[in-house]
């Protein structure tokens, strides 16, 4: 079965076929090593600047680099394009909302109970869906992001259409960080799990199948690949980090209601960050996310908050005609 794979995996993407080969436990130990260090890099090169503003901005780079990193697990290496991000990243907001109002338990907690209600509501989903391909599996994506906005903004506990506040606590269980450095670290820890999860599945068996399905869903089948069982995998994957990556949204907003959780700037962002950069290989969403999440926040404070989803618009058209493998296959053989 593995042959299979790999020869249906080869023939347009050999390049991430012989670093998968190449990898492996110790490899992967190895890049997470890294990605700690340039972790640590990049929360003291904050500390350093000594601006608020820093790590309120950073934390919506380092949080789109989660979400299109996830999204990449499913739309990237599966090859199935998943229109519902926001509902999965709401969930995981309403899940803090309600377990907030329920039993305060610490943010880490309240992210791992957001990441496991997205990823089996995603989970759940992709039994219904993932027997539909292309086209129809994103609309039903997208139509189940409608129904979750609508559950929500009829659920009274939660706030419902009027919202709901979020005070933060006064004090951050790591002395000498304020509440918005502390939802950064939390952020930045999160995209090196995210990253580190997507290289490891890039450098796998399970890496193998997903190139199967997406350059040949019926040859895999016919070859004995699990087909079904590794597209639930992803989707649950993908579901569970989207659900985490929103948990720690109305500590950082304050204020929670559908229209800013279900924001469509979370739909097309996730989804334009990982085609910008390159949908291949885990460096892709990355690139896109640092490059965009970075032009937005800039713009926001320079020009208008209201040009983010124009820039968005702009630059994929553009990636679209001069690179349609994104900046990673724009630099690739």
């Amino acid at each position: 079965m593995g042959d299979a794979r790999a020869s249906n995996a080869q023939p347009h993407h050999a390049p991430a076929a012989s670093a998968r080969v190449r990898g492996g436990p110790m490899g992967n130990t190895r890049f997470v090593a890294g990605l700690l260090v340039a972790a640590a890099a990049t929360f003291g090169a904050a500390r350093l600047v000594d601006n608020a503003y820093v790590f309120f901005a950073g934390y919506v780079v380092l949080q789109y680099i989660v979400l299109a990193t996830a999204w990449n697990i499913l739309g990237g290496y599966t090859g199935y394009v998943n229109f519902g991000t926001a509902a999965f990243f709401a969930l995981g907001a309403y899940t803090t909302v309600a377990l907030h109002k329920l039993v305060p338990l610490p943010l880490p907690v309240m992210m791992l109970a957001g990441g496991v209600i997205s990823g089996a509501i995603g989970l759940g989903t992709g039994y219904l869906t993932l027997r539909l391909r292309g086209t129809f599996f994103s609309i039903a994506t997208l139509a189940m992001a409608v129904v979750v906005q609508t559950l929500i903004t009829n659920w009274s506990f939660v706030g419902g259409s009027r919202g709901a506040y979020i005070v933060r606590p006064e004090a951050t269980p790591l002395f000498g960080l304020d509440y918005v450095q502390y939802l950064f670290l939390l952020m930045l820890g999160l995209s090196v799990i995210a990253v580190g999860v997507a290289r490891a599945i890039e450098h796998s068996r399970l890496g193998y199948g997903f190139a199967a399905i997406r350059d040949d869903e019926l040859a895999a089948e016919a070859n004995g690949v699990p087909t079904l069982r590794l597209k639930l995998i992803a989707t649950a994957l993908s579901g569970g980090f989207m659900g985490m990556a929103g948990a720690p949204l109305p500590y950082y907003v304050t204020y929670l209601d559908p229209a800013s959780g279900f924001s469509l700037s979370y739909a097309v962002n996730t989804i334009a960050m990982p085609l910008i950069g390159g949908t291949g290989s885990w460096l892709g969403p990355i690139l896109g996310a640092v490059l965009l999440g970075t032009l937005q926040q800039v713009a926001t404070v320079t020009i208008s908050s209201a040009l983010s989803l124009l820039l968005v618009g702009v630059l994929l058209v553009g990636f679209v005609v001069a690179a349609p493998r994104g900046i990673i296959g724009w630099f690739s053989r």
